[in-house]
């Protein structure tokens, strides 16, 4: 994902600089990124950046008139327009595109960064008061990592840049591989990585004289969790307001727009509040290789409803006969924060940036406003694991439990969200630029002030949908709800698509063991075909025993994969053989075990540098 790097240090200039170089060579992923570095020797500050050609934050870094004030940063701001206008009547002069505003946001506002809206981090770096701070999003979903050692402190957006000049960490963290195994997810604000952290949400590190001196948080989720509930109807106004107010400066700026469009709620109320003039905003869906599924078709009628154009993409036998390159390269982009199962995300949002470098969605929609609550504690086969590496994978449960406990949106907005969703986030914008009015600050705080009943319906969704655009309430969705037929006919369709959506699952990675046991004996009836492909995309059980069988045996039958400490080698033995016999269901199984190899293989038994791009420091260096 681009983002930034760097280094405090003592360390001499000359080495300081080759060891950001490395780290920003370590992080320059695209030919589309553009990098750079900047340096103040003064203050033993180095650092550098990737980001992609055309993005908010393409030109790094931004100055104040006077140049004492310098600012590296990466992700996106939604401000306020009043902001914007208040700055320039203060007489503050600055490119109406791109970040550079914000530095004089920093000179006007003593709060700075409190004031910024949306996923992002940085460093500024103020001359006159010899100080730098080293920021995050409130919702720490633009993740910045950092170590802290004997040569200085290094923080980087991807703990490789950092594994990189640091070769010594590059150790996994038992507790979060754990973790990571039990909940696909590694919680608080650990890496994977032994030495390396992320920093908290809405932290604000103040650094003097190469030293840090103060770790603040200028968000707490106390700070919102406090303001109390109000009447539905004030609470719902006050929402509503926000919403539809500040929906459309999500769709600003000078990039191409497309829409990712699903069947459901969330990318509806989007479009629904964004009212895009019709033939401005192309839409797209990613469908599956064997039929037309529900998200498909009802995207396509939400697009013509509004005059936009719509296409289907699918990881289809393309997608297949390279699944070994996307699963690699999503596992090493990520830091091994999402499994292979994610190789198709990469994949098509490779195809979706050749549509528009921005994709709109509906990601974080229901979580915030309706508690889906996206991943939980899994527990792992019997005989797969280790009996050293189960204690680990046990403990995550008590660590989750706790971390669930407190008020549910501010589960889903900062743990939920930078603990299991990042990992998809950072993957996807390696691609293009993600956004969704979603986190929007003002959006966030108001969904507070609902009483807790309105967060376990779908009724304030409908009613945000009706208020942009009444039209599209009459399109049922993916699962049936809302439509303009009669309630009878509503509650059929309901029925009928839940059975289609549960009978899928069992069919898929869902399937018990007693099914795929009687599957595999009717096997010649090709039973899952009258099942797949009508509400996912992704079919994993049938492409691992299929498509993919020779992939595993060759990753997972491996002896230095059967070797491994910690899996039992009869058990990873008995996963494979049976799944792609047919008469086990495996997937999440074979998700996680063949994650973890791959982890092994990128992270700990190769050295790093392999991997890394050439990097042309001579024509990027850039110096205070």
């Amino acid at each position: 994902m681009p983002g930034i790097v760097g280094c405090i240090t003592r360390l001499p200039r000359e080495r300081a600089e080759a060891e950001v170089r490395r780290m920003v060579g370590a992080m320059c992923h695209e030919n589309f990124y553009v990098a750079g570095t900047w340096s103040q020797e003064s203050e033993g500050i180095y650092a550098g950046w990737t980001a992609r050609k055309g993005s908010f934050a393409e030109q790094m870094p931004v100055y104040n008139e006077r140049g004492d004030i310098a600012l590296v940063l990466s992700g996106e701001d939604y401000p306020d327009p009043r902001e914007i206008n208040r700055l320039r009547e203060h007489g503050h002069q600055f490119s109406p595109q791109g970040p550079s505003y914000l530095v004089h946001q920093y000179e006007d506002d003593p709060s700075f960064p409190a004031g910024l809206n949306g996923k992002f981090h940085g460093l500024l770096v103020d001359s006159a008061r010899q100080l730098a701070l080293l920021f995050n999003d409130r919702y720490g979903m633009h993740r910045i990592y950092y170590h802290s050692g004997e040569d200085g402190f290094y923080f980087a957006a991807e703990p490789k840049a950092i594994l990189a000049v640091h070769p010594e960490l590059r150790r996994i963290d038992l507790q979060s591989l754990g973790e990571f195994v039990s909940t696909s997810a590694i919680l608080e604000n650990r890496s994977l990585f032994e030495g390396i952290r992320a920093l908290p949400p809405g932290s604000c590190w103040t650094f003097r004289h190469r030293r840090l001196m103060q770790k603040h948080l200028y968000f707490a989720p106390a700070d919102w969790e406090e303001q109390g509930e109000l009447a539905f109807e004030s609470a719902y106004r006050e929402l509503s307001d926000a919403f539809l107010a500040n929906s459309p400066r999500y769709f600003a700026g000078p990039e191409r727009i497309a829409m990712s469009l699903t069947g459901g709620l969330d990318t509806r109320m989007v479009v629904a509040a964004g009212r895009r003039p019709a033939g401005t905003l192309p839409c797209y869906t990613f469908g599956s290789p064997l039929r037309d599924n529900q998200d498909v078709r009802v995207a396509r009628r939400i697009a013509r409803a509004c005059g936009q154009s719509h296409e289907v993409i699918t990881a289809g036998p393309a997608f297949l006969s390279s699944f070994s390159h996307y699963a690699e390269r999503a596992v090493y982009l990520t830091d091994g924060t999402v499994d292979v199962s994610r190789a198709p995300d990469l994949y098509l949002n490779e195809i979706a940036r050749q549509i528009a470098p921005v994709r709109m969605t509906g990601m974080y929609g229901g979580e915030i406003l309706r508690g889906i609550c996206a991943f939980k504690p899994v527990h792992p086969a019997e005989g797969l694991y280790s009996a050293e590496f189960l204690p680990y994978i046990h403990a995550a449960v008590d660590v989750y439990r706790e971390s669930v406990a407190g008020h549910p949106v501010s589960f889903a907005a900062f743990r939920q969200g930078p603990w299991y969703l990042h990992g998809v986030l950072a993957l996807e914008q390696t691609q293009l630029s993600m956004r969704s009015p979603f986190l929007d600050n003002n959006f966030v705080r108001s969904v507070f002030r609902l009483p807790f009943g309105a967060l376990a319906s779908n009724d304030v969704s409908l009613r945000l949908i009706a208020e942009g655009n009444r039209d599209l309430l009459r399109i049922p969705t993916d699962r049936g709800l809302a439509g303009d037929r009669g309630e009878i006919v509503r509650s059929v369709a309901r029925t009928v698509h839940e059975f289609s959506f549960k009978a899928e699952y069992a069919y898929d990675m869902g399937m018990p063991q007693w099914l795929a046991r009687v599957d595999h004996t009717f096997s010649w009836l090709r039973l899952e075909r009258a099942f797949l492909g009508r509400h996912k995309p992704f079919h994993f059980r049938v492409w691992y025993r299929d498509a993919l069988a020779g992939y595993l045996q060759e990753m997972l039958l491996d002896d230095r994969s059967l070797s491994r400490w910690y899996v039992n080698r009869r058990g990873l033995e008995a996963v494979v053989r049976g799944h792609i016999r047919g008469d086990r269901n495996c997937t999440n199984e074979i998700h996680k075990v063949l994650t973890l190899e791959l982890i092994q293989r990128l992270f700990v038994d190769s050295p790093l540098h392999d991997r890394e791009r050439v990097y042309e420091d001579h024509a990027l260096s850039r110096s205070a």
